[in-house]
């Protein structure tokens, strides 16, 4: 790989994400390939999963990442689901259940933002991105060619990523990892299928900047509380802490339904922000941690909100 790429590559790794306040983003599949991928909106994962130095925050993000899909982690919930007393990161106060979508609801939820002056981890050209290695066993090399020290919190977020994305799908799950702009979009042309080749991706927005985290959002009547249709296909992308820009996609199976809901911060934050509910969680592990801690019941359907720089593809 060339001397200039490395080090492009490199400083990406060390950079956080740019927050930018904007309107709602749709956007067509036809318009992503001609349009800059950086034009997808920008943000930081809830979960902080582009953080590659945040020690054990990244174990959390990942141990929850994994039980909002059925593997093992979450997303942002409501105060009557919290169990204070596990002391969990607030970065996963996102989820929230379908008696709660209501004008009117308040909600703790914690929106992660990114200093400005940074910016994001980009996407690699398919070809450099192919002539990089993306497996457990190759990771010693990729940490000598990152100038990583085994041990090192990138390291390990490293090693969380690859082995996250080497998991095997649950029966009925659709899930891959992209390591490039053409690959993203020839895997979602692959899951959607000639007879939806038309898709669009959703994606939360912050309408105001602010540097508050956490706090309380109401769920406002106006301009809305929107289902949009993503039954039975629709795919959720997540950025995952790698040195350059890497989605986790999945369909988790069974039934889902996604909203778009606007919401006003006690500080009178906006955000328009989307969320996917799973109506059936039987199938997940009873040991997730969306049982285990933050207070739901096998079976409940688990609603959480996505940030800023996730997607989520459905048929147009």
């Amino acid at each position: 790989m060339k001397l200039t790429c490395f080090w492009r590559i490199l400083l990406h790794f060390l950079a956080v994400m740019c927050f930018h306040g904007s309107g709602a983003r749709e956007m067509a599949g036809e318009e992503l390939m001609k349009i800059p991928m950086d034009d997808i909106p920008e943000g930081v994962n809830v979960l902080q999963l582009h953080s590659m130095d945040g020690g054990d925050k990244n174990k959390h993000a990942t141990e929850m990442e994994e039980g909002l899909h059925g593997h093992g982690h979450g997303h942002s919930h409501s105060s009557s689901h919290m169990d204070m007393g596990d002391h969990l990161n607030p970065s996963v106060i996102v989820t929230f259940t379908m008696k709660d979508l209501k004008p009117g609801k308040t909600l703790p939820i914690y929106f992660d933002k990114r200093d400005p002056a940074y910016s994001p981890p980009s996407w690699l050209p398919k070809e450099e991105a192919e002539s990089i290695p993306f497996s457990s066993a190759h990771l010693p090399y990729l940490l000598e060619l990152f100038s990583f020290s085994p041990g090192s919190t990138q390291a390990e977020a490293m090693a969380q990523t690859i082995g996250f994305c080497e998991n095997k799908p649950r029966e009925g799950e659709t899930k891959f990892c992209a390591t490039s702009q053409e690959s993203l979009l020839d895997s979602l042309h692959t899951y959607f299928g000639p007879e939806e080749s038309h898709f669009r991706a959703l994606s939360t927005s912050y309408l105001t900047k602010s540097t508050t985290l956490l706090q309380n959002y109401t769920i406002l009547e106006v301009p809305k509380i929107k289902e949009i249709p993503a039954h039975p296909k629709m795919i959720a992308c997540h950025t995952m802490p790698y040195p350059y820009l890497i989605y986790y996609c999945h369909f988790p199976g069974a039934e889902n339904k996604v909203f778009e809901v606007s919401l006003q911060g006690q500080n009178g934050d906006r955000v328009d922000a989307f969320s996917v509910c799973h109506l059936d969680t039987s199938s997940w592990s009873p040991g997730n941690v969306v049982f285990r801690s933050l207070g739901f019941q096998h079976g409940d359907a688990v609603c959480h909100f996505f940030p800023e720089d996730n997607l989520i593809w459905v048929p147009n």
